[in-house]
């Protein structure tokens, strides 16, 4: 007798990624079609839904992210159903999703919200970790409670909030870059944030907002099922609150930056003794260097290509991430861009029929606006999997959609360093040549403006700590306004620019 084979499914929409995106998208379809199934299929047991969502301006928004089990999502809308595996291979043609349980899931509409996993400087090195989801988050916080220092690799948002979190232990953070948080900021806004590094960080710890729902006993059984290594959602920006990042030793903040290099080999401990090489000790400011190898014997090595090497207990790899597209690229003709992602055009479509792709997956495709850019950040993948989910359903329905206002101007508000950071439009005057000028305004340790100006009008800017002119700017930007009578007093504090453009 044949055995019995497991229930096939069919949904007019499937949506595949229990992120932001992919649960964005499965909530906006299933409030626009309240009478039918939307089926949403994921590798975890936990989802990521957005909470207390604001709309701050037109285009900037602040929300929380809170990981839910699938089944709060499901008493939320009782027309989505959470099937919990994973993708084993998409048959376009055919219109059907094959899942490692051995189902087949049949749709209308996909949109797939895989997500990205983490680049790592090197596959298989137990030393080495990347850090994306919150299972890695708590892998790391354990490893670091033995350590007494541990290298980062990378210069983007999780590296800059690593370091500035990570407390006694020695932080030796290697960037290719020649200042932090090049993905973000310019060398001014860098300056500005690398003094409080070096200050004491103020002990009061504001509760975090996200509840996390651990899934330890789930973890087990969902790993064996899943294989250990499978992705999770993306961390989000207050991801470290709650974790408790403290090495062994007794000190606040040791950091040394080394700038412009990359990794060039790593060894481990008996592999470093049989090259001779030597190790440099942790720099000590100011003091006179006189010890010139290290003498301890570290479980791994990093040689940078500035020709330098460092001992450490383990190696964070935060040097950015890949598109998650693998299990869907088998048999179907997907345009890729230049990232790895999915191409999408303006109505979030793929270059397959019927499928569509939101958030860290794709790669937007459509002609953008001269002040947007895509960026693999929360607030992106919220606004693509609502979009997404509209675009869908006006093809259902035969009805057209214009591209969504979100798009017309890059918004993004976050924390680092304890401060709040807004980055808008074109803020590290991305794409704009030598044809430009840059207006600052900085008080230490308080705050730091800088606006992208070209021809007399605002392109972009980067505002960190309380300023409030995030609205007028924004305005400002997407209105094009004249601005070259005011010269330098643009930013002069003492000017109120909300009393002439608001």
């Amino acid at each position: 007798m044949e055995a019995a084979r497991p229930p096939s499914t069919a949904g007019r929409f499937v949506v595949v990624g229990g992120g932001i995106a992919g649960v964005t998208c499965a909530e906006q379809l299933a409030i626009q079609f309240p009478s039918e199934d939307i089926l949403l299929i994921t590798a975890h047991p936990v989802i990521k839904a957005v909470t207390n969502f604001k709309q701050v301006s037109k285009v900037l928004e602040e929300f929380d992210v809170e990981e839910q089990p699938k089944t709060m999502l499901e008493n939320r809308f009782p027309n989505i159903k959470v099937i919990q595996s994973e993708v084993k291979q998409l048959k376009s043609k055919e219109h059907c999703i094959l899942t490692g349980d051995g189902s087949q899931h049949v749709y209308k509409k996909l949109c797939l919200c895989a997500g990205a996993k983490p680049k790592l400087i090197c596959e298989g090195n137990p030393y080495v970790l990347g850090i994306r989801d919150t299972d890695s988050a708590q892998e790391f916080q354990k490893q670091l409670t033995k350590a007494k220092r541990v290298m980062i690799i990378g210069n983007g948002g999780i590296a800059l909030e690593l370091v500035y979190e990570i407390e006694g232990c020695e932080v030796i953070w290697a960037i290719k870059d020649k200042a932090i948080g090049n993905t973000f900021f310019d060398a001014g806004a860098a300056e500005f944030l690398t003094s409080k590094l070096i200050a004491e960080k103020p002990e009061a710890r504001i509760a975090h907002k996200r509840t996390r729902y651990t899934t330890e006993g789930r973890k087990k059984e969902a790993q064996t099922k899943s294989g250990a290594g499978n992705l999770g959602s993306a961390l989000g920006p207050d991801w470290h609150e709650g974790l408790n990042l403290k090495g062994t030793k007794e000190f606040s903040h040791k950091v040394h930056i080394e700038t412009m290099c990359e990794v060039k080999k790593i060894y481990l401990q008996e592999e470093f003794r049989i090259s001779k090489k030597k190790s440099l000790p942790f720099p000590r400011d100011h003091c006179n260097q006189s010890v010139t190898t290290d003498k301890e014997a570290w479980p791994v090595y990093v040689e940078l290509t500035n020709e330098k090497t460092y001992g450490c207990d383990f190696i964070v790899s935060a040097t950015g991430v890949i598109p998650n597209t693998e299990p869907f690229l088998c048999g179907n003709n997907f345009d890729l861009g230049e990232d790895g992602g999915l191409k999408v055009d303006a109505h979030m479509h793929t270059s397959v029929s019927d499928v569509y792709a939101a958030g860290d997956i794709c790669t937007a495709s459509w002609p953008p606006s001269p002040f947007w850019q895509q960026m693999r950040l929360w607030t992106q993948a919220r606004q693509m999997g609502w979009y997404a989910a509209k675009c869908m359903a006006a093809a259902i329905l035969g009805e057209s959609i214009d591209l969504d206002f979100s798009f017309e101007l890059f918004a993004h508000v976050t924390k680092f360093f304890n401060y709040k950071v807004v980055l808008l439009g074109k803020y590290n005057a991305q794409g704009l040549g030598s044809d430009h000028e840059l207006m600052l305004r900085c008080t230490k340790g308080q705050e730091y403006v800088k606006v992208v100006m070209q021809n007399g009008q605002m392109m972009g800017a980067v505002l960190i700590g309380e300023t409030d002119l995030e609205e007028t700017f924004e305005n400002l930007i997407l209105n094009q306004t004249d601005l070259s009578s005011y010269g330098e007093d643009l930013l002069d504090p003492n000017i109120d620019l909300e009393d002439y453009f608001d």
